[in-house]
């Protein structure tokens, strides 16, 4: 090793973005390896790679002895003296041992690191960058799939689609563009798994604030979010400024922006309602597009009695209980839905003799 490749690994450092000090560290522990094997593991060996010019020395530790009786362990009195003037019997020394063919097995065994270590800071990098993602939309393209798992390239890694995390019906092309939502990024000894999602509520809030500048600015905020993925979503948004009407911001010109959002989504409705701190308000918003003629809370139980006109009930719950379902998981109560009809008419106060007044 010289100077030419201590430059070729401050090359490789700013191209790969692999510490040097952590490449010369990991070629020495493999030099020590090498030291051992080739020389005798007898030997306590210490390997040292200068930064500055690439020169290797190997060091091992001898004890100082007046009769020399094993060469490997042992040094001569004279010769300690020479490298610590107060070198005594007994003491033990580092001794420089470097072997005059290290240079060859040093080659051989730089190049088998160098190649591992950038492989694994390669796999350590993009596993902080994606685990720094975890909960953000990414953006990859469909390459295959093996036992219904589909597998995305992401540029750097690759996501793993499971089939727990597909919309159902949803077709996945090969070489088709396609957000996710990052699920989980593990790091595993075959290098970072990264686990993505297309049925995850946080993708459609992402997507949201992709989509809609006011909500990245925070001006508009997504309180809640409820999703029966690939069939129909609800979302409660709330503006902070009373001049932005939340729910106008989330449509867009002429529902540019949640239309893109359905497009992306193959087809999902979504219901964007207006998040309100009052409960009974809330529950009525979330059973948009239903309009509710009241709302009786039972707080104990969190559970919402509502009342809808007749001719609502129907939209109200939704196909097979869909609507109320969602709204459900909107607001997170209990929602017991009943038409004007089905409740039970207040007793009627029977006629008073006349002149007589109702005690209160």
């Amino acid at each position: 090793m010289n100077l030419d490749f201590i430059n070729a690994l401050k090359d490789l450092e700013k191209e790969k973005g692999i510490s040097i000090d952590v490449l010369l560290k990991a070629i020495e522990h493999a030099l020590h390896t090498a030291y051992r094997k080739n020389f005798g593991s007898a030997q306590s060996a210490r390997i040292e790679i200068s930064r500055d010019t690439g020169e290797i020395r190997v060091f091992a530790k001898r004890t100082a002895a007046s009769v020399v009786q094993d060469s490997i362990l042992e040094i001569s009195l004279e010769d300690a003296v020479e490298i610590d003037p107060e070198a005594k019997e007994g003491d033990l020394l580092e001794v420089e041992v470097t072997p005059r063919d290290f240079g060859r097995i040093a080659a051989q065994a730089a190049k088998q690191v160098v190649v591992q270590q950038i492989r694994e800071a390669e796999r350590g990098l993009i596993y902080e960058e994606f685990l720094s993602r975890e909960g953000d939309i990414v953006n990859g393209i469909v390459r295959r799939q093996e036992a219904k798992n589909i597998f995305i390239d992401l540029g750097r890694a690759e996501a793993v689609l499971l089939p727990s995390e597909q919309i159902i019906n949803e077709k996945y092309n090969r070489g088709e563009r396609i957000k996710t939502y990052l699920n989980e990024v593990k790091n595993t000894t075959k290098g970072p798994q990264i686990l993505v999602s297309r049925t995850h509520p946080g993708l459609l809030k992402r997507l949201f604030e992709l989509e809609v500048p006011e909500i990245f600015e925070g001006i508009v905020e997504i309180k809640a979010v409820a999703r029966e993925p690939g069939m129909r979503s609800k979302i409660a948004v709330y503006s902070r400024d009373d001049n932005v009407d939340s729910i106008g911001a989330c449509v867009g010109p002429k529902g540019m922006r949640v239309q893109a959002i359905v497009n992306e989504l193959k087809g999902e409705k979504i219901d964007i309602v207006k998040w309100d701190s009052e409960q009974r308000e809330f529950i009525a918003n979330a059973l948009s597009p239903a309009k509710v003629v009241s709302v009786k809370l039972e707080e104990k139980e969190k559970a919402a009695r509502v009342t809808v006109p007749d001719h609502q009930l129907s939209l109200a719950i939704g196909k097979e209980g869909q609507n109320a379902r969602l709204a459900a998981r909107l607001t997170g109560w209990k929602i017991d839905i009943k038409s004007e009809s089905q409740v039970e008419p207040p007793i009627e106060q029977e006629d008073l003799p006349e002149g007589q007044e109702v005690n209160s």
